[in-house]
């Protein structure tokens, strides 16, 4: 685990950088979002492919993205949902390794791959900012690992419905936005649409959860409750 230390523990003689420089590392990267260009895309449009050249690194602006991988049997194995302010398409291959696709009407801002690099090999708050990006997407595969490999369908979908709730992913207190199909969320999961279907239906005669006309919104009535049926 790498040691972190505040700057003001650090004698002034050894700072590297004035209070000035970090306000205008800070604010180069959102200087270089507002001019870069933008792409908006329909439901099931596609930012890149797997196998696409790496060119651009993307920052959802709106909507959703599911991040998934083709299985050798064409089967979609969805590994996360990109959400506003998230980054798609970092890494150091040549080539995309993952698919990426709108499941709503999106928008992305599209900035050069090898522009961000070096960019971040200069301005500190990026590059952190990146490298969180990164270790929120590992926490994020090691999490649908033990999801899919030793939970239940209640147990997966009181999951997913809580890392929703967690990452701000709704419009008022306790409701959630499901800015995509059922059928994204059983390729998320692991399991069936049915399976999908009957599990939102045994959490709302729990009482845990209600599901308003049109299954798009879900309101959380019982969160502690919800923490206890994923086993958390």
């Amino acid at each position: 685990m790498l040691a972190t230390h505040s700057p003001e523990a650090r004698p002034h003689a050894q700072r590297t950088q004035s209070p000035r420089q970090d306000v205008r590392e800070s604010r180069s990267l959102e200087e270089r979002l507002t001019q870069a260009s933008e792409r908006r895309l329909e439901p099931k449009e596609h930012v890149f492919c797997e196998g696409d050249q790496r060119s651009h690194v993307y920052r959802v602006e709106e909507g959703v993205i599911a991040i998934y991988k083709t299985l050798f049997d064409g089967r979609r194995r969805i590994i996360d949902f990109a959400y506003p302010g998230d980054f798609i398409g970092l890494g150091v291959l040549g080539e995309h390794i993952m698919s990426a696709q709108a499941t709503c009407p999106a928008r992305v801002r599209c900035l050069s791959a090898s522009a961000l690099e070096s960019l971040a090999e200069t301005d500190a708050s990026l590059a952190l900012k990146l490298y969180k990006s990164v270790c929120q997407d590992l926490a994020a595969a090691r999490s649908l690992l033990v999801t899919v490999g030793q939970r239940s369908a209640v147990e997966r979908m009181a999951a997913f419905l809580l890392a929703l709730y967690r990452r701000g992913a709704g419009g008022t207190e306790g409701a959630i936005k499901l800015a995509m199909r059922r059928s994204d969320i059983a390729d998320l999961l692991g399991l069936t649409i049915e399976t999908v279907s009957r599990t939102f239906t045994k959490l709302r005669e729990m009482g845990v959860i209600e599901v308003e006309q049109g299954g798009t919104t879900v309101m959380l009535l019982d969160t502690e409750r919800l923490a206890d049926l994923a086993n958390e």
